[in-house]
């Protein structure tokens, strides 16, 4: 299926967009998602629509860009990267340091292990299926990462019916445990495209 524009929406290759909306698109293609297949579409489309979410959400720009860029190392919930690790210098230097560690933190995350801990008092400790390592992060850390979560999710079950008839119950058990992690926009979006 085809990416298609939303009404009213700006094409992200347009030379309207904001210019460092463009310097990232322009770089994000030339990683390859446009061509690279994603659930509704193209990885590239997915990007951007978890991006608009994030920021209609009202988060800080280096959330709203690590989402755009959460998939670049991979995820545990997709086959392949747009990158890998060795890149993460370069990613920095294009999309800057918090932005980058948060789209590492993202694509690290052992989602097996790790989401059941959040809601629980071993919330703030990781599991990397990078390094295969547990650690520490930081309250705000975790915050971004559910946040960016929830947006990922949600822009996945608004672009495709079966996505979100098959994990429904599970994706509202997970955002219930986030409770106060996510912001309350993020927390409206997710109750209207989940009931």
């Amino acid at each position: 299926m085809a990416p298609h524009a939303e009404p009213g929406e700006i094409d992200r290759r347009s030379a309207r967009l904001p210019a460092a909306d463009e310097r990232l698109a322009l770089h994000l293609q030339r990683l390859g998602a446009a061509r690279f297949a994603h659930v509704n579409g193209t990885l590239e489309h997915h990007l951007h629509a978890t991006m608009r979410l994030l920021r209609r959400w009202g988060n800080r720009e280096p959330v709203c860009v690590a989402g755009l860029y959460h998939a670049v190392y991979g995820t545990g919930g997709i086959a392949g990267q747009l990158a890998g690790l060795d890149a993460r210098t370069a990613i920095a230097e294009v999309i800057g340091k918090e932005a980058e560690a948060l789209a590492y933190l993202y694509g690290a995350c052992d989602r097996e292990r790790f989401h059941p801990r959040i809601g629980t008092a071993a919330q703030s400790t990781f599991v990397d299926r990078f390094t295969n390592c547990e650690y520490m992060i930081s309250d705000a850390e975790l915050r971004a990462f559910c946040e960016m979560t929830v947006a990922n999710e949600l822009e996945l079950a608004e672009a495709g019916a079966g996505f979100r008839d098959r994990h429904r119950a599970e994706l509202r058990h997970l955002f219930a445990r986030m409770g106060e992690l996510i912001s309350d926009a993020a927390r409206g979006s997710a109750a209207v495209m989940l009931g």
